[in-house]
């Protein structure tokens, strides 16, 4: 699907309301976006890409106020601020509004995906459709989905080699039940845990591990607590920006189309930068001292096999026509 469709079909939609939450809004002509990504993070400059451009789209009359780095709070509390209003969105881990709309666990489906390209497919298509009335529901409105990345497991205590070496070690993840439900089938003892405690945990032994895209464990220095790096790519994540769903009557219909150009523009930027630092981000990992093991395609196809299980408790949960219109796609 073209970006020019995806835009149209949002625009059609007309579900793409801003909310501006009086408390930490300047006006009403001022937008507040936090995030809990740091500054160097993609996405982060992606949202500054879209800062600038809605500035001039609309000649200054429209603006953005981002505040990356969990300046407002963790991702969560992040969340909870778009879904009160308080601040008109945010860019966060699919993972974090799960809890809120448990039909995006589709998305987790485990060791799903081969390529990012198939993930951007999905996404942009009648999945993502679906997604978004599921979103809009919940009185949030997706402006864009741009990539967090396959997601890989460090650890302090050994090499990832064999589905045996998940045994009991206790790993940090995303507040997402597909994810963890995962974790539990490969032998794991999985904690949820917001982003900002993650570091601190590791250091102080509380966790052995935790997952997280090459370019997160980089950003955030996750190697100075961690020793072992695998390329375990056990899910693909995404990273969705949302808005308040307020009406859009706050807001021109130029302002409203200026607001969705201006982000189709970042998003596809972020994703093609994303793709270019993946790579490159293990590298860096490596040079500062991790041990990386490979995990084998035996490994893999073990892994996979013991996590089915989790894809029909899945089906039972969020019920069978996103998670088979999700396998659906992957197998076209």
């Amino acid at each position: 699907m073209t970006t020019t469709t995806v835009l149209a079909r949002r625009t059609s939609a007309a579900l793409l309301a801003l909310g501006l939450g009086a408390p930490l809004m300047a006006s009403a002509e001022n937008l507040r976006f936090g995030g809990n990504f740091t500054d160097d993070h993609s996405s982060s400059r992606a949202m500054e890409m879209f800062q600038e451009a809605l500035a001039e789209r609309t000649d200054g009359d429209l603006t953005a106020q981002l505040f990356p780095n969990m300046q407002l709070g963790g991702a969560g509390e992040n969340v909870d601020q778009v879904s009160t209003g308080a601040i008109a969105g945010t860019w966060i881990g699919i993972s974090y509004l799960s809890r809120t709309v448990p039909e995006l666990e589709a998305l987790s489906l485990p060791f799903a995906f081969n390529s990012r390209e198939e993930a951007f497919e999905l996404i942009d298509g009648e999945v993502g459709e679906m997604l978004d009335e599921k979103l809009a529901e919940k009185g949030f409105t997706a402006l864009g989905y741009m990539e967090l990345g396959f997601r890989h497991v460090t650890n302090n205590e050994r090499p990832i080699e064999s589905i045996e070496d998940f045994e009991g070690l206790k790993i940090r993840l995303q507040p997402n039940e597909t994810h963890l439900d995962t974790f539990r089938a490969i032998g794991a003892n999985p904690v949820s845990m917001d982003i900002n405690e993650v570091y601190g945990a590791l250091q102080q032994g509380v966790l052995d591990g935790q997952e997280n895209p090459y370019s997160i464990i980089s950003t955030k220095r996750l190697d100075e607590v961690q020793k072992y790096l695998s390329d375990s790519g056990h899910f693909y994540d995404f990273i969705v920006v949302v808005a308040n769903r307020s009406t859009f009557n706050g807001l021109s219909d130029e302002q409203q189309q200026a607001v969705l150009e201006s982000m189709d523009e970042a998003v596809a930027w972020q994703r093609q930068t994303a793709a270019e630092e993946d790579q490159a981000a293990r590298e860096t990992l490596i040079e500062r001292g991790m041990e990386f093991t490979p995990i084998s395609d035996e490994t893999r196809a073990e892994l996979r096999k013991a996590s089915q299980v989790v894809v029909d408790d899945l089906r039972e949960k969020i019920g069978s026509e996103i998670v088979d219109q999700v396998l659906e796609e992957q197998a076209s």
